[in-house]
């Protein structure tokens, strides 16, 4: 399973990588505790999907990024996670953070604190778990989390392939190989979310400006 970026155009897709929607599922209060997945949408062994935001057949490309005043260009850092993630430390478990990855999803706080203030009082189990479970909602994996003790992060079990979201990137999962269309590299992870508005500045990495251009895809949410 690949995703290949093609100069200034779509991410052809390759391998028989699944397609589906996903969706945050909030409390009352907006806040993002959870992901919604949808059926697989029907979909060829390899197919195209837009990266400039201005498809009408959105996710999947129809060409328009050809009369598109638009830049493609990749500009997300080539090094790797644990090069750029700063840690912070806890007494029950550790976490990382890179916030180069960030898309701004909102699933790291809620109306009573945030990860960057929960962390030094992991060693509540209560603590802990809200923690796991707001680290691991995180598409982008700019947040990662590890034991006390441990040498390795713990990771959602993802399986691979694409989840499309609503007025959002393309959250892709378990491990699917990016390749740059500039030849550069960019580190295959479990968890990472793509640009598909067009407008982001660490392009293929999604930064959260959909939100600033109000991009929406015309799914019915």
């Amino acid at each position: 399973m690949r995703i290949t970026i093609t100069p200034n155009g779509p991410y052809s897709v390759s391998g028989g990588t699944p397609l589906h929607r996903a969706r945050q599922v909030s409390t009352e209060q907006g806040e993002p505790v959870a992901w919604e997945h949808d059926a697989p949408l029907p979909t060829e062994e390899s197919y195209s999907l837009c990266r400039c935001g201005a498809s009408s057949n959105k996710p999947f490309c129809d060409g328009s990024h050809a009369s598109q005043d638009w830049d493609g260009t990749e500009t997300a850092a080539t090094n790797t996670y644990a090069e750029r993630a700063k840690t912070l430390p806890g007494t029950g478990m550790s976490v990382r953070d890179d916030r180069g990855l960030c898309e701004h999803a909102g699933f790291c706080s809620n109306k009573v604190s945030n990860v960057w203030k929960m962390v030094p009082d992991s060693e509540s189990t209560t603590v802990k778990t809200q923690l796991a479970g707001m680290v691991g909602n995180c598409p982008s994996g700019a947040l990662t989390y590890r034991l006390a003790g441990a040498s390795h992060d713990l990771e959602p079990d993802l399986a691979p392939g694409v989840a499309v979201t609503d007025d959002g990137p393309l959250f892709v999962t378990g491990g699917v190989t990016v390749e740059r269309a500039d030849g550069q590299p960019l580190e295959t992870r479990n968890r990472m979310t793509l640009c598909r508005c067009g407008a982001s500045k660490t392009k293929p990495l999604c930064d959260g400006s959909h939100a600033d251009v109000d991009f929406q895809d015309g799914a019915a949410h």
